[in-house]
């Protein structure tokens, strides 16, 4: 068990997959283990998780920089960028990241019967390429190696151009200070980072593109009053962004009310100083300049199997070993690391 941030991690030395699964705070799994509880003995009704949905999108609101009426609700991120991608006019041009994670690419490449087309350039080139395209859509922070769009630039270079902005935060909140009102659409998921089970994500819809969007997963819970919206037509959806709602997976969003709060109580400039620094840290090491992000891509020989080998828990992506530092890592991990690839 680590204590860091307040909290207790039953987490392993040398775990740092959390670009691909974030482990909860203990409190977080126990309350949890005590929905499972109630729900085997039959405790809830539906309506007792619309709390627990709501905290979610304050939260997520908080974490992203958005007004939290602005959020709605979704299970993965694809299936909420799927809203957005079905809202494209025929022939749009999309512009993405190389190398993207095709949870952001994908439901735009879909589209390609209405001719959409998705132009793919490198991430430093995104902001001097934003011109002539009808969405920019792009991670924050990159899902292979972790590196980071110039937020500030793209915002100018897209507000210039007069370019909507989708963005995807999953492997950014939670260790990244974000400010993102200003773009046309957030979307993140739960499980890696906001330390929450898979099966919670959400989409925060600017008020300008509230029309632009097709609601696709259109559901009672979507509706202006949900418990009215139940049964018969007509259509009657949300004014706002709930219009997007996905029926919430209870499980998912009882672990995320209480994970997401928990990460907002967090000084966020020590949390990115804490993540940024072990990752930073390697980077020395290994004779590597500072990025800035929590996630580092190793370029190794045979990295992946040697870390595996050492007890250090990462992922490979596009070719290389993948490795994250979370709130609760520490400067062992780093050793460990080392060790590993000396």
């Amino acid at each position: 068990m680590r204590h860091a941030f307040a909290a207790d991690f039953d987490v392993p030395p040398g775990y740092l997959n959390t670009p691909s699964v974030g482990v909860p705070p203990a409190h977080v799994a126990d309350a949890v283990v005590e929905t499972v509880r109630r729900w085997r003995t039959g405790a809830d009704a539906p309506a007792d998780f619309d709390g627990a949905v709501q905290t979610t999108r304050e939260g997520f609101a908080r974490l992203s920089g958005v007004p939290a009426d602005r959020v709605a609700i979704a299970g993965s991120v694809s299936q909420a960028i799927s809203a957005v991608a079905a809202g494209l006019p025929d022939g749009a041009r999309v512009l993405v990241a190389e190398q993207e994670f095709t949870s952001v690419t994908f439901p735009f490449a879909a589209q390609a019967r209405r001719g959409v087309t998705v132009r793919e350039a490198p991430l430093a080139d995104l902001p001097s390429t934003v011109e002539g395209h009808d969405l920019v859509a792009v991670s924050v922070a990159q899902s292979a190696d972790g590196a980071l769009v110039d937020v500030a630039a793209l915002r100018d270079a897209a507000a210039a151009a007069n370019v909507p902005v989708l963005l995807d935060v999953t492997q950014a909140a939670g260790w990244l200070p974000l400010e993102l009102d200003w773009a046309d659409w957030v979307t993140g998921g739960s499980y890696k980072w906001l330390l929450s089970p898979r099966g919670a994500a959400w989409l925060a819809v600017h008020p300008r593109a509230l029309e632009r969007g097709v609601p696709v997963s259109a559901n009672w819970y979507a509706g202006e009053d949900p418990w009215q919206a139940i049964y018969g037509l007509p259509l009657r959806l949300a004014e706002g962004a709930r219009r997007y709602d996905l029926s919430p997976a209870w499980l998912s969003y009882a672990g995320a009310a209480v994970a997401l709060p928990y990460l907002v109580s967090l000084d966020r400039k020590a949390v990115h100083a804490h993540c940024t620094g072990l990752a930073d840290q390697l980077r020395s090491a290994l004779g590597l300049p500072p990025s800035g992000s929590a996630i580092v891509s190793l370029a190794a020989e045979n990295a992946g199997p040697r870390l595996a080998e050492a007890g250090v828990r990462a992922s490979v992506r596009a070719g290389r070993a993948r490795v994250g530092f979370h709130l609760y890592n520490t400067a062992d991990d780093v050793q460990r690391v080392l060790d590993a690839l000396a």
